[in-house]
């Protein structure tokens, strides 16, 4: 979390002029007028999870069978043409917290086509000249698309407000901003589902040092990442202001355990489900028994001869041994598997930016559930 990821904004007339720090504004409403709302705190957070290799395949390969699942029906391919909710997907977190990776685990199952990843970094100048939420409208997905922010709108009450980059007026102000943002796509259908990855200073300061350390990620770390972690305090105010303020029924937030990369990437993934299944059940849209994806083990391995792997090579549970594959590449504790989209610096999280695109299918798992196009939906 750093002026690299999310940069700011000037003040100006357009944006709440000076800062009047300590004043109140007759018009200033922050949501303070809901304090019994329930919302998830980081003292609750469990950091000791934890998962074998073995545990976290299993689960992550029966996940990621039924994301797909789901995916094709809101889609329009498994559902006669008929369009589901658009699925939102927020990434927050510390730095090296393993957002890049779990975003990985997370579109590694879906065709290439249909889902977008949309990293942020900090605004260009002509962003900076329009309001903050601006910038963030372009990739929002319509009926039958999904979208992972990796970095969001959320810099404005994080680094923005630590760093100084808005005045106080601006990041006081803007919890409600956000806050009416996110409920008015969600009453037009929009399943908003925000994740803070969440892990203890000393894990950050041993994947700090392992980057420091490894020659092919060093890149992803600079002198101001140390820095930040000199205001952890603060992070951690606004992270729980964040948390309090802006969490509610229809787009609530999720504090994943990360301490873990393991558990971080399979309670991702299995916390996108739920909340997929219940904003598809909310609109009429039939959601299919978990059984059904058991009868298709295999529909995640590539069909193209040209990526025919041996039978040895595939997993006691009907899986392409990714997962193994996965954990020997990385440290003892589960590594991020060069996760490039971390922190939003220089990245896209999974798969290569704005993937929409690319519409030559190769290497789409289940990829013969679409007809060579694009079908029902894009991104």
């Amino acid at each position: 979390m750093s002026k690299h990821d999310h940069g700011g904004h000037d003040s100006g007339p357009h944006d709440g002029g000076a800062d009047t720090a300590g004043s109140t504004n007759p018009d200033h409403r922050d949501c303070t007028d809901h304090p019994d709302r329930p919302y998830p705190r980081l003292e609750d957070c469990d950091l000791s999870l934890k998962l074998s290799k073995d545990e976290e395949a299993r689960r992550l390969g029966k996940a990621q069978r039924r994301l797909l699942h789901l995916r094709l029906i809101n889609g329009g391919q498994l559902n006669n043409g008929v369009l589901g909710p658009p699925v939102c997907i927020v990434f927050e977190g510390w730095d090296a917290a393993g957002k890049g990776g779990a975003i990985k685990r997370l579109v590694e199952p879906l065709d290439p086509r249909h889902v977008h990843v949309a990293p942020f970094a900090a605004p260009t100048p002509d962003e900076l000249r329009h309001h903050f939420l601006w910038r963030f409208w372009p990739p929002l997905p319509g009926w039958g698309g999904m979208t992972i922010f990796d970095r969001s709108w959320y810099g404005r009450v994080l680094v923005e407000r630590v760093e100084n980059l808005a005045t106080e007026v601006q990041w006081r102000r803007a919890y409600q901003e956000i806050t009416d943002f996110e409920h008015s796509l969600a009453e037009e259908g929009m399943v908003v589902i925000k994740l803070w990855m969440h892990m203890s200073h000393g894990e950050q300061l041993r994947r700090f040092e392992r980057r420091r350390d490894d020659p092919l990620k060093a890149w992803k770390l600079t002198a101001e990442d140390w820095r930040n972690r000199e205001k952890r305090a603060q992070y951690d105010d606004a992270v729980s202001d964040m948390l309090r303020l802006t969490s509610g029924p229809l787009a609530p937030w999720d504090v994943i355990s990360s301490e873990s990369k393991r558990n971080g990437r399979v309670e991702v993934i299995e916390t996108v489900i739920r909340h997929m299944e219940d904003g598809m059940e909310r609109w009429g849209v039939p959601v299919p028994h978990s059984d059904d994806e058991e009868k298709t083990e295999l529909a995640l391995s590539f069909d193209d001869a040209e990526f025919q792997q041996d039978p040895a090579s595939v997993g006691s549970n009907g899986t392409d041994g990714s997962a193994d594959h996965a954990d020997h590449a990385d440290h003892a504790d589960g590594g991020d598997r060069g996760d490039g989209g971390d922190g939003g610096r220089g990245g896209d999280g999974g798969r290569g930016g704005d993937i929409r695109d690319r519409g030559d299918g190769v290497g789409s798992r289940g990829a013969d559930a679409v007809s060579g196009s694009a079908g029902h939906f894009s991104a």
